[in-house]
């Protein structure tokens, strides 16, 4: 194999410091050491599902067309997938240059493209995605047993940290079984593996060094296994994002939106946001972790998802007891007792965790005080898209902002966002900016209006409606936006300095390991341990149609993790 790149999700230095006390990593620790090794700076949003496209692409989500977990078309929504990705992968470039590849769990590849090689898709893909070649994941669970895509765990609270880090250590074994195999089998020129657990430990065992521990010593394992049965000339080991604990505020835009007047809202009934859980802490979660949803709760269009109502069953008398409540709540919220307004009256009583107990999750929903979007100027969609969107006439399907007043509005907002405090006096943000200044492209357009990146990403952004501005964190650690790349081997120079290296810098340098020069269309540079081999044009891919993603597994999955509200 001439070149390796190992993906380590939400890989950083703090942690791997942390961990060096604790945890055994001889093959990560000697690629640090051996090699070049620096901070990699990640792009906004320093997100999975828009990041690991940019890293494989080498180019911008202007570009790539990939802005978070969803892609929003007017007031709707759809899960992304690999059609949504509008740039060549770099295992597609060196397919057009005869070099072969296998590449295994890399986010956002399903389904995939033709290429000379193979590929098992990583997160949001289904359980049993489409591979390639066709019939390929068969082969590869008859090879080495079982393989998944997901730890079988649903990430609720009934599933103990033991029973976690049991299933994510299974999932690292999964991943180095299943590349050792490919790679002898296909004896490819390039391979890439990505693990996903040492960002998931984090979200679902905050603050367990040992369980973050344990992961890692279990992915240190495949690596150095698969380091041994490939002999790569160059390795190139790179994160799309790092990971920390927040030690600010959370933030609820829509509520200060509302506040300022921008955000219309709407209670009771179907429509509007959220979209998923109304009061996302653990006391209003369903006691299988879940996010509650019915099939008529998704397919009504009440949570901004077009797509028919799924049948349920159910027996008849809870059914009629169900709605009976759920119409008395939403009455109830007409009259102004919201959901989010009840809880914090059952918190001074003392009466919250009886309630959570009692009453069913359709009636807290149907409560709670919604974004409208038809009647809002502006709203934050998503809060993995770090931005505001505005609801332009003309581009939503009953936007209000007129085009003449977008830059006005926009200029308001911007300054508005700008000058926000926490309550202790410091800054939320530590930029608004318009989206121009962030993303450019052909896809561009997708993007949120402006850019609001969190101040030291250390508050924590939610689209969620609450009485209160501010609150505590809903998750004590998540993204940051430094992540870890190193270069090593035959092929690189360990002296190189990697300062200033960026995410969109791993794609030209992978090329720059086959003697091909930088793409023109990428916004990247060859990192310095590796000599360039000058630029060139490639043959752009045929943009696809973008497929619909229906898969509720993976919807409760991103839900889970909090990546959506």
């Amino acid at each position: 194999m001439n070149t390796l790149l190992v993906g380590l999700d939400a890989a950083c230095r703090p942690v791997l410091d942390r961990l060096s006390g604790t945890a055994e990593l001889p093959a990560i620790d000697r690629l640090l050491t051996e090699g070049a090794t620096g901070r990699l700076r990640s792009q906004i949003p320093p997100w999975t599902a828009s990041a690991w496209p940019s890293l494989y692409t080498g180019t911008n989500p202007g570009k790539h067309g990939v802005f978070g977990f969803l892609e929003f078309a007017g007031y709707d929504w759809n899960v992304v997938d690999a059609t949504h990705v509008r740039q060549p992968a770099l295992w597609e470039l060196l397919s057009g240059e005869g070099l072969s590849s296998v590449v295994v769990n890399v986010p956002v590849t399903h389904p995939p493209r033709e290429f000379d090689g193979a590929l098992i898709p990583g997160y949001v893909a289904p359980e049993d995605p489409a591979c390639h070649p066709e019939g390929l994941l068969d082969e590869v669970r008859e090879a080495i047993g079982e393989y998944r895509v997901y730890p079988r765990h649903t990430g609720g609270r009934e599933t103990s940290e033991a029973e976690k880090v049991t299933e994510y250590r299974a999932t690292a074994r999964m991943r180095g079984d299943a590349f050792r195999y490919l790679a002898e089998r296909f004896d490819p020129e390039f391979g890439f593996v990505q693990f996903q657990s040492t960002d998931t430990v984090f979200h679902e065992c905050p603050d367990s060094l040992d369980a973050a521990g344990a992961v890692y010593e279990a992915v240190d394992e495949q690596v150095g296994a698969i380091l041994d049965a490939c002999e790569p000339g160059t390795v190139v080991l790179a994160s799309d994002h790092g990971i920390g604990e927040y030690g600010g505020y959370e933030f609820r835009a829509n509520a200060f939106l509302r506040d300022a007047g921008f955000v219309r809202t709407k209670r009771g009934g179907a429509g509007g946001m959220p979209s998923w859980d109304t009061i996302r802490d653990d006391r209003f979660l369903d006691g299988n972790g879940s996010d509650g949803r019915t099939g008529e709760d998704r397919g009504d269009g009440g949570d901004g998802r077009t797509g028919a109502a799924r049948p349920r069953t159910v027996r008849s008398g809870a059914f009629d007891s169900e709605r009976a409540l759920r119409r008395a709540m939403a009455l109830a919220a007409r009259a102004g007792a919201t959901s989010q307004r009840l809880e914090s009256v059952l918190e001074r009583l003392g009466l919250a965790e009886f309630v959570v107990k009692h009453v069913p999750k359709g009636m807290i929903r149907a409560g709670t005080e919604r974004v409208d979007f038809p009647a809002s100027r502006a709203f934050m969609r998503s809060r993995i898209e770090c931005g505001v969107r505005l609801n332009v006439a003309g581009r939503e399907p009953n936007g209000v902002v007129s085009p003449e007043s977008y830059d006005a509005v926009r200029e308001e907002l911007i300054e508005l966002l700008s000058t926000v405090e926490t309550p202790d006096g410091t800054p939320v943000f530590e930029d608004v900016a318009p989206r121009e200044a962030y993303f450019h492209g052909p896809e561009a357009e997708r993007a949120v209006d402006i850019v609001a990146v969190p101040a030291d990403f250390d508050q924590f952004l939610s689209t969620q409606l609450r009485e209160s501005v501010f609150g505590p964190p809903t998750e004590p650690w998540n993204h940051k936006r430094e992540g870890v790349v190193a270069v090593a081997g035959t092929g690189s120079d360990a002296e190189a300095s990697l300062a200033g290296a960026h995410l969109f810098d791993v794609a030209p340098t992978v090329l720059a390991t086959f003697g091909l020069g930088r793409g023109t269309h990428m916004d990247g540079d060859v990192l310095a341990p590796v000599e360039p081999a000058g630029e060139r044009e490639y043959p752009a891919v045929a943009d696809r149609e973008r497929t619909t993603t229906d898969d509720r597994a993976v919807e409760a999955r991103l839900s889970e993790l909090g990546y959506l509200e």
